[in-house]
């Protein structure tokens, strides 16, 4: 294989790797969406089955009472419907996601970067020899 057509074929796997960097953060950034939603928008809560009149619940993270936190021994239901380790499993694993997706697409571009400079430089070395003659 000419060197030519192994920087081509180089250059086609590390744009591959970018383009799984670039999906991996997408999924990541999927991830902290969901976690945010989880824990900055209200909610309601049905007390039974065919609740025609659920309760409203804050935010688990903007609360001033106790509405989120307190728990159904003082009659509220909101502290079990969205429990802390259901949003904090999901920013757990969007930590590995995003890592990999990170070094990812930092690999893919330094490899893309440093093929187009080894090209630049082949262009240079064949070019001085002829300007010296």
């Amino acid at each position: 294989m000419r060197s030519r057509d192994y920087d081509l074929d180089f250059r086609d796997r590390s744009s591959r790797i970018r383009a799984w960097g670039i999906g991996l953060l997408a999924v990541a950034g999927l991830l902290w969406t969901w976690c945010g939603v989880l824990l900055l928008t209200p909610y309601e809560v049905d007390r039974g089955p065919g609740d025609r009149h659920p309760d409203t619940c804050e935010s688990r993270l903007l609360t001033d009472r106790g509405t989120a936190n307190d728990g159904v021994y003082q009659g509220d239901y909101c502290a079990d419907e969205r429990d802390w380790p259901e949003a904090l499993a999901i920013l757990g694993l969007s930590v590995p996601v995003s890592l990999a997706g990170a070094i990812l697409f930092t690999m893919g571009t330094v490899n893309r970067t440093m093929s187009a400079h080894a090209e630049a430089l082949r262009d240079l070395d064949a070019i001085a020899p002829a300007r010296n003659v």
